[in-house]
C-alpha cells in the first residue's frame, strides 16, 4: 500500500478507509501465559512499554480495552531522525515503526501479561516487515523495551512461544532497547474509538478487540 494512500485516508476518515491499513485481523492464536514474568507489584504504580504490530490504530484499539492500561498513545519508535511526522514514516526511510505506548499499572497487569495479548490478538508476530498486505520496515513487529527485565520476559516469550511451536511459523518480532518514543499526530490518535463506523474499523481493528474479550474475558474492559 503506497503511503500517501493512507495518510489521505487518515484524514478523509471512511471515504477510503477500506484502502488503508487493511490487514484485516485474523483470527485469535491461543497462546500459553509466559513462564518468565514480573512479578505483580504490591502497592499501585505506573510503568510505560512500546510494542510495535503493524498500522498502530488497531493495537491502539487492543491495549485501551485491557484492564490495567492506563493510557495507550499511537506514536513513532526505533528510527534515525527525530519528532518524525507520518508521511515521512510511511515513506519506510526514517526506520520508525508505528508504535504504541502504554501507562499501565503493574499492580493490575504484568508485563508478560501485556507481551500475551500483544502476541495473541493485537498482530501477527510471524510477518516480517508487515502485516497483511501493508508493507514496509515501519509496520514491522517489535517490542522496544524500557528496562533489563523487559527485555529478559520478552526474549524468554519469543523462545517459549517458539519452542512450543505455538505458531505455524517462527516469530520475528524485533526485541530492542527504546531510545525515544515520538507521539503521532493528534488525528491519528483513539482513531477507532472516534471513528467506529468507519469501514477500515469494523473490518479490521473492531475484530482484534472483539477476540480480545472472547480470549482474555478476566482482563477486558470495555472503558
Amino acid at each position: 500500500m503506497k503511503s500517501s494512500t493512507r495518510l489521505f485516508v487518515a484524514l478523509f476518515g471512511s471515504l477510503l478507509a477500506t484502502t488503508a491499513c487493511t490487514a484485516k485481523a485474523s483470527p485469535p492464536v491461543a497462546i500459553p501465559a509466559p513462564v518468565v514474568d514480573a512479578t505483580r507489584a504490591s502497592a499501585p504504580g505506573q510503568q510505560k512499554a512500546v510494542f510495535a504490530g503493524g498500522c498502530f490504530w488497531g493495537v491502539q484499539a487492543v491495549f485501551q480495552h485491557v484492564k490495567g492500561v492506563i493510557s495507550v498513545t499511537s506514536g513513532y519508535s526505533g528510527g534515525s531522525i527525530k519528532n518524525p511526522e507520518y508521511e515521512l514514516v510511511s515513506s519506510g526511510e526514517t526506520g520508525h515503526a508505528e508504535s504504541v505506548e502504554l501507562v499501565y499499572d503493574p499492580s493490575q497487569i504484568t508485563y508478560g501479561e501485556l507481551l500475551r495479548v500483544f502476541f495473541s490478538v493485537a498482530h501477527d508476530p510471524t510477518q516480517l516487515n508487515r502485516q497483511g498486505p501493508d508493507e514496509g520496515t515501519q509496520y514491522r513487529s517489535a517490542i522496544f523495551y524500557t528496562t533489563d527485565e523487559q527485555q529478559k520476559i520478552a526474549q524468554a516469550y519469543i523462545a517459549q512461544l517458539d519452542q512450543a511451536k505455538v505458531f505455524s511459523d517462527r516469530i520475528v518480532t524485533q526485541v530492542t532497547p527504546l531510545k525515544a518514543f515520538y507521539a503521532a499526530e493528534p488525528y491519528h490518535q483513539n482513531y477507532a474509538a472516534l471513528h467506529p463506523n468507519n469501514p477500515y474499523i469494523i473490518y479490521n481493528d473492531a475484530p482484534k478487540v472483539e477476540h480480545l474479550k472472547q480470549q482474555f474475558p478476566d482482563i477486558y474492559t470495555r472503558k
